[in-house]
């Protein structure tokens, strides 16, 4: 049984991180520097992970750990093209889905093979702009592809600082 309390709790949740983790600028070396982060990090944990970083329709940064597939590209694209089309996170639109009881292709009228609502493609907003792009990870787990990308977006902003 879904915990409704708990599902509206996160969504709140990841309202937040979107509120949260915006950027000021966002250049092709910041794409670089996000994506090796993203890259270490999953190497000193001996993850097995795509990393994905995009602006505009460009993909600025793309590297596929040992260990992953052309499968992992894939729902690089059907994530980040997901948050493009909705401005949100894939993970906070999985739990939005899971809160209304339907599917994305229900709800939203759009492909499954094109789309989707699986956690780990968080959108690149440039304060004042607004969504220009997406980080994706693919993987792992969901709701791990999400932390990852969450955690290194939030160390990487915080250095800017």
């Amino acid at each position: 049984m879904i915990d409704r309390e708990e599902l509206e709790s996160r969504v709140a949740e990841l309202e937040a991180q979107e509120a949260e983790l915006q950027f000021e600028a966002f250049s092709n070396e910041d794409a670089l520097e996000l994506g090796l982060d993203l890259v270490e990090r999953a190497r000193e944990r001996g993850l097995s992970v795509t990393v994905d970083v995009s602006r505009a329709g460009q993909q600025l940064f793309h590297y596929a750990c040992p260990g992953t597939s052309a499968d992992n590209d894939q729902w690089i694209i059907r994530k980040s093209r997901a948050v493009m089309r909705f401005g949100h996170s894939s993970m906070l639109l999985g739990v939005r889905l899971k809160l209304s009881g339907l599917a994305l292709e229900e709800k939203c009228c759009v492909s499954p093979l094109e789309y989707s609502a699986h956690g780990g493609s968080f959108p690149l907003i440039v304060r004042g702009t607004g969504l220009v792009g997406t980080i994706t990870v693919s993987g792992l787990p969901q709701e791990d592809d999400h932390a990852l990308v969450v955690e290194s977006v939030r160390a990487w902003l915080a250095e800017q600082k």
